[in-house]
């Protein structure tokens, strides 16, 4: 059913570049940050900036990881290492958390001033696995997550939500790690091996094959299909109506 193998009925959804285009917002509040904070770094150490990369750079180090996981991943290919400070520091702090507030911040300015938008193929999808019966989770790295399926107004067509405010309380590793995926298949009562991961980051296809999920779906929204695949999608669409056309 719906592109799926015949043992697989749970959909495990990410949400920024799957289900919303969020991604884009993410990926604009990122290079301001960085680009920012780099400007700083450089002329205080006395080192050339080379601004953040909004391809490169935010496929490879950020794009589907936990808002400090992504700090720490991109400064670290830059050679930088900062303290890593508190989830509550402010956005001036000079801490891998601090940096990855400041960035939030304007993420959420965009989410308040209506910048959410769905992929229509994606409703279409998750109305369609509704009606056929499958559960459905939303696992995200975002700690935003809730805000913006209300915004988008798809809540109602997930029963467990898996976001980085869930992995913060169950002390769980981001993607890559496949443990906020195993979370939500543990919440849905389910073995990964009944479940399909769909995915449009690095990061989270890698996670679907690290945690043996029984297909991985890699949704390439940029061009990085080969690359999708290279790190664990068995399967990659350009949208996930093209799974409703495979039935």
């Amino acid at each position: 059913m719906l592109g799926l193998p015949s043992q697989v009925n749970v959909c495990l959804f990410d949400l920024d570049g799957v289900l919303t285009q969020t991604a884009l917002v993410h990926n604009a509040a990122w290079k301001q940050t960085f680009d920012s904070f780099l400007e700083s770094w450089s002329a205080r150490h006395g080192v050339p900036f080379v601004p953040f990369d909004s391809g490169a750079d935010y496929h490879q180090y950020v794009d589907g990881r936990q808002r400090a996981d992504g700090v720490r991943t991109f400064l670290a290919s830059r050679g930088i290492t900062l303290p890593e400070g508190t989830p509550d520091d402010t956005g001036d702090q000079e801490t891998v958390n601090g940096v990855g507030n400041r960035k939030n911040v304007l993420v959420l300015q965009k989410i308040k001033e209506g910048a959410v938008q769905v992929y229509p193929g994606s409703v279409e999808y998750l109305k369609a696995a509704k009606a056929a019966g499958l559960r459905r989770a939303v696992v995200s790295a975002s700690a935003n997550c809730k805000d913006v399926l209300e915004a988008a107004g798809i809540a109602d067509l997930l029963e467990v939500r898996v976001d980085g405010l869930v992995a913060r309380e169950q002390g769980l590793p981001g993607k890559p790690a496949p443990d906020t995926f195993l979370y939500a298949a543990k919440l849905l009562g389910v073995e990964p091996e009944h479940c399909a991961v769909y995915e449009d980051a690095l990061a989270g296809v890698a996670a679907g094959r690290a945690g043996g999920f029984g297909i991985v779906i890699g949704v390439d929204r940029v061009g990085q299909a080969e690359a999708l695949r290279t790190n664990g999608a068995d399967v990659v669409v350009t949208d996930l109506a093209e799974l409703l056309t495979d039935n």
